[in-house]
Parts: structure tokens; sequence; C-alpha cells
């Protein structure tokens, strides 16, 4: 029903209020020219947003199937908890046990963003796509916007599909991903960390029962292997999307200089991130520089306001961060967890 009722949005200019949000919020583009993300602000003094939201979850899952992201702008969110009690709203059953962000003090089921130097840009990725599970959905909160830098840019991955080579589409296709993680003591997250336990044992359990590869380097050094989808096809809409995160796991995305440092301190079998096809065969470097021009050719840049909350539908879209100045400050949550094999089946 969701699906039908965004089919049958109009533009941005009209047609709102009949479907199913009504006078106490004004929606617009950031820019005409511009698919996402649609912006919803009240124009109703003390507005209740967490009664608001949760009488309009229909008509917010239809904007966000239409347009793979949301800016809520404007809703007088000023702290962690009203942000939880927003995003609860809209999706109640927040996941709480994510091992790849650290919880945000103020909050229950919310975590504080990824911690990575200041100075260099978090390339264009799914929440969790290789993984045996993923959030559906995302919410970033802004506390505090840095004073220079520090965007979210947002790619929608089916403009992707349309853009790339039909090619390489077609290959990441069939033969899929295969993504390694290298847990090597010292180096953030550990293995307790990621997996919520102290025991090898339950580790290797978990790994089985989730369809993962793990082997033991040594004594501390855990190696996991997961094969996942490079290209999916929408629970919701049906639509076909670049949902992966090989820029994030490809050695080519981190720099010569960078590359060659990884390189010799961990060597080509125990680097922290890897991907490749599934079948095991490299992804070439001129095609990860292919992926690049077209994230970057397809996203989209707003700065960030105080109280902003952005909602994505992580299976439409991709994000990213932008390099900045401190302070900033922004809130993650995470919730409709959706399963691999929901939505996959390795073939």
């Amino acid at each position: 029903m969701a699906w039908e009722l965004c089919m049958n949005l109009e533009t941005a200019a009209v047609g709102w209020a009949d479907n199913g949000l009504d006078e106490s919020v004004r929606l617009s583009l950031l820019n005409p020219g511009l698919t996402l993300p649609v912006v919803i602000e009240p124009v109703t003094p003390g507005l209740d947003f967490a009664a608001w939201a949760s009488a309009r979850r229909e008509a917010v899952e239809a904007l966000l199937c239409r347009h793979g992201a949301v800016l809520f702008r404007g809703f007088g969110l000023d702290t962690v908890a009203s942000f939880e009690a927003f995003a609860e709203a809209l999706s109640p059953g927040l996941h709480g046990s994510y091992g790849d962000l650290p919880k945000k003090e103020g909050g229950r089921n919310v975590y504080r963003s990824t911690p990575y130097p200041e100075r260099e840009m978090i390339l264009y990725h799914n929440e969790s796509s290789h993984l045996e599970s993923w959030p559906r959905k995302q919410w970033f909160f802004c506390e505090k916007p840095s004073r220079v830098g520090g965007a979210t840019p947002l790619v929608d991955i089916r403009q992707m599909i349309r853009l790339l080579p039909a090619e390489i589409v077609e290959t990441f296709e069939r033969k899929a991903l295969s993504y390694s993680r290298t847990f090597t003591k010292g180096v953030e997250p550990s293995w307790q960390n990621f997996f919520g336990v102290d025991d090898p044992a339950v580790v290797e359990a978990r790994c089985c029962e989730q369809g993962t590869d793990c082997a033991w380097l040594d004594a501390d050094t855990l190696q996991i292997r997961t094969r996942c989808p490079a290209v999916i096809k929408h629970p919701v809409t049906g639509e076909s999307a670049f949902f992966n995160q090989v820029q994030l796991h490809h050695p080519f995305c981190l720099g010569e200089e960078m590359r060659e440092d990884l390189l010799d301190m961990f060597g080509e079998d125990r680097l922290p991130r890897m991907v490749s096809y599934g079948d095991g065969t490299p992804i070439e470097d001129e095609v990860m520089a292919l992926l690049g021009e077209a994230y970057e050719s397809c996203a989209v840049r707003f700065d960030w306001q105080k109280g902003d909350v952005v909602m994505l539908d992580n299976m439409l879209t991709a994000h990213a961060r932008d390099p900045y100045e401190e302070p900033r400050l922004i809130v993650v949550a995470m919730g409709e967890m959706t399963a691999r094999n929901d939505v996959w089946q390795e073939q």
C-alpha cells in the first residue's frame, strides 16, 4: 500500500496533503533538479513530533520509497533522547546491537558516527551490506554541525544502475562479492567488540549460523569472509539497486600511500578489509575508478543544520562523509533489519 501511495504522489509542489501529510508540515526539494532528499518542515508551532511521526508512518514510507531519503528540518529535536523517540515513532524497534559503531551516550539504541579521521573522506556505502543482515532504514541526527565541511553526501543507487555500463552491472550482479575482515589485536574494532562476546567458540558458532567463513590466523587474529550481493532488488519497490560496500573494502580506494603502508604493515592476506568478486577474482582498478566517478556524479550534498534528521532507505541510497573541521556530532539510528537471504539467494 505504501508503494502504491508513493507512486500516486505528484510533484513536490502539489498534492502532498492529499497523500497522508497534513497541513501542519510543508514539503519541498533542496533543488528542483534533485530527487533526494525530500524536505519536510513543520509550519504549526509546537508540533508534537513523536505523535506526528507515529501517525504519518505510511506517508513517510511512501516518500522514502520514492525519493530514497527524507530530510526533517525544524522539528525542534535538540537532544539525543528526542531524536531517538522520533526515529522510534517512525519505525518501532530500533536496532541496538551493532558492533561497528560505539553506542551514543544519552540514548539506548543509537550510536555515535564512525570514528574516522576528520581530514579523510568516508567513501560511499550502504550500511552493513557486507553482513548477513542490514538495516533497511537509517537515521542521522545533527547534534552539532561542523564549522567547515562534514556533509553527508547521498547517492540514489537506482541511478547508479542506470549510469554504469551495463556489462559492469551484469558482472557485479552475476559474480556478487566476497568481503574479508581481519580483526587484529590493537586495531579497532576488535573481534570482541564487533561480535559482542569474548568466547571464540561463540564467534565460530555465530559465523557458522550466519553463513560466514571464519578462521583464526593466530591466537587473537580472526579473519571472516562473507559472500554478499552487489546488486539487489528492493523488497518494496522491486527496483534494481547497486547495493554494496566495495569502496570501503577495496585497497584501490585508500590512495597509493595508505595502501602501501597497510600492505607493509599487514600483508595482502591480512588487510583489515578486502573485497573481491564472489568467485575470488580481483575487482579491477579501472572498474573501481569508474565506480568512484559514478558515485560522485550522482552525489547530493547539503549543509547540516543543528537538529536536522535525515532518514534513508539504506537499500535505495548510499551515503558517505566529507572531510571536516571539528566539532561535528552526528548520531545514528537503524531499524527494520533485513536478512540477506530474504532478498538475495547465493548462486
